[in-house]
Formats: C-alpha cells, sequence, structure tokens
C-alpha cells in the first residue's frame, strides 16, 4: 500500500514537472547552440586565454594603469621627476625652445600605447556601434566593422591634419633635396616632436593588437609590414632624419583616411557613392604611395650625398664637434637614442640600410597594389569593391564546415531557463562557452566590404614610414 502510494507521488511529481516545463518552453524558447568546429577541435592554451582577456579588459587596464599614474604623480611630489616624463616632452633646451631625443621618450611613447587602447575599445564600444546601428549597418558584423573603420578614420583625419600642418610650414614640401640640409639637427620643435612620439606609439600598439587577436590569412604579412614601419619610424626620429618621417607618414595618411571614409559608407548600405570614393582611393594610392614615395628614394639615394657630409658628430646644437672616423664596433649605432649629445653617425651603410627598408614596403606596397587592380576590375565589370580573396576563402571555410558536418554529427545542447535573458537571446556565458567570436567591438581588427575578410581592409589602410 505504502509502495503504491509512493509510484502515484512519484506519477504526479513527473506529470507536474513536464507541464512546468512545457510552460516554460512556450515563454523561454528552447535555444540550440552549436559548437564551434574550433572549439571541438581543441580548448584554448594559456597563451590565447590571456590574450583573450587582454582583449575582453582593454579599457578597465587602460584606465586603471592611468588612473594609477595620474593618482601617483598628484599624490607624491617626489616622484613627479619620474611621473612627468610620461605627460610631458623630455630634453627641453630653454635657450633654443627646441627639445633633444633620448631614451626618457620611451616613456611617453608607452603612456600613449595605453592611451590608444583604451581610447580606441571605448569609442567603438560605446559611440561608434551605438551610432552604426541607428544608421543602418544592419548585422552585428557590420556594425563591428564600422566601428574599426571610423576609429581609423578618426584617427587619421587628426594626426594627417597635424602632420599636414607641419608640412606646410617647413621648407622641405616643393624640395626634397631639403630634407637633407642642416644635419645632424639635434633639435627639433615641442610640435613636432611630440607628433612623431605618437605616430610611433600608435604603430606600436597596431602591433600589440594585430597579435591578441584571432589571427588572419594575411597575419604574418601584417606582423612584418608594422615591423619595418616601426623601425624606420624608431631609426629616423634617433638619427635626426623627422623632416622625411613627417613626409611619408602625410602621404601615407592621405590614403588611410580615403578608405575608411568608402567602407563606412559601405556598411552603412551607401554602396554607390563607396564604390566612386574607392576610384578616389586609386588616383590617391598610386599619386603617393607609388609616385610620391619613390621620388623621395630616389632624393635619398641622390640628393642626401650631395647635402650631408658622411662621418660621426657629437654635442648639441651650436657646438657640435666632427666630422671625425666612427668608433670601433657597432655600440656607437645606439649611442643616438640613449645620450643627445652622444656620438651620430652618417655613411653609405646608414644611408643603404634606410632606402632598403623603404624599398622593401614599396614591394609589399606594389603587390597589394596589384590586388587592389583586381578590386577595381571588379567594380568596373559591374561587381562592388570587395576583396579578391573572399570568395576563396569563403570556399575553403564551408568546404571545411561540410566535411566536418559529414563526420560528425552536430552536437546540439538545449540551453536552459538559467542561460536565457528576458530578450529571449542566449546569455553571454553561454556564447563564450560555445562560441569564441572572431572579433568584437572591443577587439582589434581591419575588415573589408563583405561578410567575409577582405584584403582592403586589411591592407589598404596601412603605410610604410
Amino acid at each position: 500500500m505504502a509502495q503504491e502510494w509512493i509510484d502515484q507521488n512519484d506519477e504526479n511529481a513527473n506529470g507536474l514537472r513536464k507541464k512546468l516545463n512545457d510552460d516554460v518552453s512556450q515563454v523561454f524558447p528552447a535555444r540550440t547552440v552549436v559548437i564551434d568546429r574550433k572549439a571541438k577541435r581543441k580548448d584554448d592554451g594559456p597563451l590565447e586565454i590571456f590574450c583573450g582577456w587582454i582583449v575582453e579588459h582593454q579599457i578597465g587596464l587602460s584606465v586603471n594603469l592611468l588612473m594609477l599614474l595620474c593618482l601617483t604623480h598628484l599624490c607624491f611630489p617626489r616622484a613627479r621627476r619620474h611621473t612627468r616624463k610620461f605627460f610631458e616632452l623630455s630634453y627641453y633646451n630653454p635657450d633654443s625652445g627646441e627639445y633633444c631625443a633620448g631614451w626618457n621618450d620611451a616613456w611617453m611613447v608607452f603612456y600613449w600605447i595605453v592611451v590608444f587602447t583604451g581610447l580606441r575599445a571605448a569609442v567603438m564600444d560605446y559611440l561608434l556601434t551605438p551610432f552604426a546601428k541607428k544608421a543602418g549597418a544592419k548585422t552585428e558584423r557590420d556594425q563591428t566593422r564600422f566601428a574599426e573603420q571610423a576609429w581609423l578614420l578618426i584617427y587619421y583625419s587628426v594626426f594627417w591634419t597635424l602632420g599636414m600642418y607641419i608640412l606646410v610650414n617647413s621648407d622641405y614640401l616643393f624640395n626634397f633635396k631639403n630634407l637633407w640640409t642642416n644635419w645632424p639637427n639635434r633639435e627639433i620643435s615641442g610640435v613636432r616632436k611630440w607628433y612623431i612620439l605618437v605616430q610611433y606609439a600608435f604603430w606600436l600598439q597596431q602591433i600589440f593588437v594585430i597579435n591578441i587577436e584571432k589571427r588572419r590569412k594575411d597575419h604574418w604579412q601584417m606582423f612584418t609590414h608594422h615591423i619595418v614601419t616601426t623601425f624606420l619610424i624608431f631609426t629616423s626620429y634617433g638619427y635626426h632624419q623627422t623632416k622625411v618621417a613627417n613626409l611619408i607618414l602625410c602621404i601615407m595618411d592621405v590614403v588611410d583616411l580615403i578608405f575608411p571614409l568608402a567602407k563606412c559608407l559601405k556598411y552603412l548600405g551607401f554602396t554607390t557613392i563607396c564604390d566612386i570614393i574607392f576610384g578616389v582611393f586609386m588616383v590617391v594610392w598610386i599619386a603617393a604611395r607609388h609616385v610620391t614615395y619613390m621620388m623621395i628614394c630616389w632624393s635619398l639615394y641622390h640628393d642626401l650625398p650631395m647635402e650631408v657630409t658622411y662621418g660621426c658628430y657629437s654635442g648639441r646644437n651650436g657646438a657640435i664637434k666632427g666630422p671625425f672616423e666612427a668608433p670601433d664596433g657597432f655600440w656607437h649605432l645606439l649611442e643616438p637614442f640613449r645620450d643627445p649629445e652622444g656620438v651620430v653617425c652618417w655613411n653609405d651603410n646608414i644611408k643603404w640600410g634606410f632606402l632598403g627598408a623603404l624599398l622593401f614596403l614599396q614591394c609589399i606596397t606594389l603587390l597589394w597594389f596589384w590586388m587592389i587592380v583586381q578590386v577595381a576590375v571588379k567594380v568596373v565589370k559591374g561587381g562592388e569593391a570587395d576583396d579578391v580573396r573572399s570568395d576563396d576563402e569563403g570556399e575553403e571555410e564551408l568546404e571545411e564546415h561540410e566535411a566536418i558536418e559529414e563526420e560528425l554529427l552536430p552536437y546540439e545542447e538545449e540551453v536552459g531557463v538559467e542561460s536565457i535573458n528576458l530578450k529571449g537571446k542566449v546569455s553571454n556565458a553561454s556564447k563564450m562557452r560555445y562560441k569564441k567570436s572572431a572579433s568584437s567591438a572591443t577587439g582589434v581588427s581591419l575588415p573589408g566590404h563583405s561578410d567575409r575578410k577582405e584584403l582592403l581592409g586589411r591592407i589598404g589602410c596601412d603605410k610604410g614610414v
């Protein structure tokens, strides 16, 4: 009798549980979550987990570091002689009103790397992505891509304008021979120094972000490009060639200013205007990155030996000693970066080092230009300015996905109420558990026009110095 009573209660409990589940399912429909095919192959390693954590906390890490620096500067007067190196330009000469170059400049570069990391993530998350939603970007992917390109548009609008201000007020805008005169001039104006250091910080940050993100197909090409670019900015600053650095940055930034604008219009649905701007972009690309750039390379090869007296120099402006023979070994090559009055040399080996790096970047640019021509041909034939690699990559990914589906049955899991928010969407915790996103609003990537990766989004907006 007791056993019958227990069985009856179990049946009643099961019936009640089933009815409750049916009612909940009507309010919160069960979602089927398919585990990402890469997540099924292997778990994330420690380095990938760490990089993912960095990406997700770019704003918080940047704000905390900057607040710690500011509080230290305000609360500890004795530390200000060190903390001010992050905020203020170092090596000021009150007699001339200009600045030298030295090792302490590294602190300001580090400061701006942190600023760019946090500022980019914050502007994209809280300003650009919401704007994209209201302006007509339909998918989440397009909204993120719009935010990424809009950030580049903002950055280059500011720094191309500042670079052009310096260039217009110089004596080498239309006379490339003046790029090499008065060497070694060991002092530069405050605005020129700030411009070069912040641009250097931006490119170092670009190296950082392409390595914390999910790697793209052209990762190593981009990585090599960024390494050479930062090397050229660094050495041009240390070897007092900031005039040519300013000129090359300007002719590169003007291309980077046009292309993000075209892509932003593309993501908002203005395809016709986008294609027109793409045509303008091609003309500017040729004029800036091939014609003018090669004129600068020729001037380095032909004009520099006539304007610069080879040899080594030391001392500050007004008391420069030299030229004299180079010291033994190679350590003197690092002297300009360490000591504002240290030994700085110029000879054919150094000239060919600069020229070789510039021509190497030109080879990369020519390769990219050939791919851009393929995109232009597609536009002329009635298509859109999409990546020529998109179809190949898309088919490759599709084939891999289909092969996996043939080998394995789809893994599905019914997500319960605890994993669903009030809008009926899978919670963030579930998304992170079952699917790893290729990019996020706070991540850093260089996107394209179509729903797959695009060549021009990865290389059209990059420059070499």
